[in-house]
């Protein structure tokens, strides 16, 4: 479906009106958000995004609205594993409690700007060459993969590329300022931690870019549902963030279902690739009559693997804690 002109400008103007409000109300005052300043603001979020996805099933119709809620989803759920790496990262610079806000709003604005271009290539290279879809499909199946092998290892740690490089690289303070970016040190202008963070996790941001978009890519084609569903997923991540703060590492099993969920994405972009399939070297360059999971399956699919992967992990912890405190988690009323 064709969308007009007006809604595209209509939807960023309400995008970026919705990251304005949150850093003038939120994020411009350091401060630390309260578990009920946290839920109030993370389900309006969630209840602005489910009610654009409602607009868009009776204006676009009910495929267009299944793939934006699928890929809304899919998106959200790898935006919650991310918050591991970013609280991590955060540790590692010794961030302010009352500070975190700010560079977590940094984050998700550079991330929503990285995705955006991401997204754009993305359409242009698979309305160019069919055979795009196999590239993303083995992203994604090697991103689950990895996936397994970190859930069976560990969280990702702090060090990774974008950290060492900042580090290298960049002057900055041993100490932080406030919540500048910039502080004079011996009467030279250095840099702050606080700038040296952001850098971290808007590089990491990138990198996360280059999983998530082909796995929104596996669930839809319409550039206007991928920039969208994408979009709503990154807003409302700042108050997502202190919600469940405390319950993050409680959720054990995440990235085995993440696992399987970008495995099946990306089985479903083969097979995608295959029904359109140009390559000469495939089946003399003809397409290959393949069964295609519907959006409708795909969806449900999604949602059943996410409960039944925080369900698994909530018990998995209850337990872990009985056994910690000396007693019977299954006595336990």
């Amino acid at each position: 479906m064709e969308v007009p002109a007006a809604a595209w400008w209509l939807t960023i103007a309400g995008i970026v009106a919705l990251l304005v409000f949150d850093y003038v109300v939120h994020v411009r005052r350091s401060h630390v958000p309260t578990l009920g300043e946290a839920a109030v603001w993370s389900a309006l979020y969630v209840g602005v995004a489910v009610l654009f996805g409602a607009g868009v099933w009776v204006f676009g119709g009910p495929a267009m609205g299944a793939e934006y809620f699928a890929g809304y989803v899919t998106e959200k759920a790898l935006s919650v594993d991310n918050l591991f790496v970013f609280l991590v990262l955060m540790g590692s610079f010794r961030v302010p409690r009352a500070d975190q806000q700010k560079v977590l709003l940094f984050g998700i604005v550079l991330s929503l700007i990285a995705r955006t271009g991401f997204i754009f290539v993305g359409a242009a290279l698979i309305n160019t060459f069919a055979w795009v879809f196999y590239l993303f499909g083995l992203i994604l199946l090697i991103t689950a993969v990895n996936l397994l092998r970190r859930g069976s290892s560990g969280r990702d740690e702090a060090d990774n590329l974008a950290v060492r490089l900042a580090r290298r690289h960049l002057r900055a303070s041993d100490h932080y300022d406030g919540d500048r970016l910039f502080t004079v040190v011996g009467g030279r202008r250095v840099m702050t931690p606080m700038l040296l963070v952001m850098v971290a996790i808007g590089g990491t941001d990138i990198l996360f870019a280059l999983d998530s978009i082909p796995a929104i890519f596996g669930l839809t084609r319409n550039t206007f549902v991928v920039f969208t569903a994408t979009a709503f997923s990154l807003l409302g991540l700042r108050q997502l963030f202190f919600l469940i703060d405390g319950l993050l590492d409680r959720l054990v099993y995440l990235s085995y279902g993440l696992a399987v969920i970008l495995g099946f994405i990306g089985v479903r972009l083969v097979l995608h690739a295959l029904h359109e399939n140009t390559l000469p070297f495939v089946n003399g360059g003809e397409p290959v009559p393949v069964y295609e999971f519907s959006t409708e399956l795909s969806l449900s699919l999604i949602l059943g693997v996410l409960v039944v992967t925080v369900a698994a992990s909530l018990v998995a912890s209850r337990r872990t804690d009985g056994v910690r405190d000396g007693r019977d988690p299954a006595r336990t009323p």
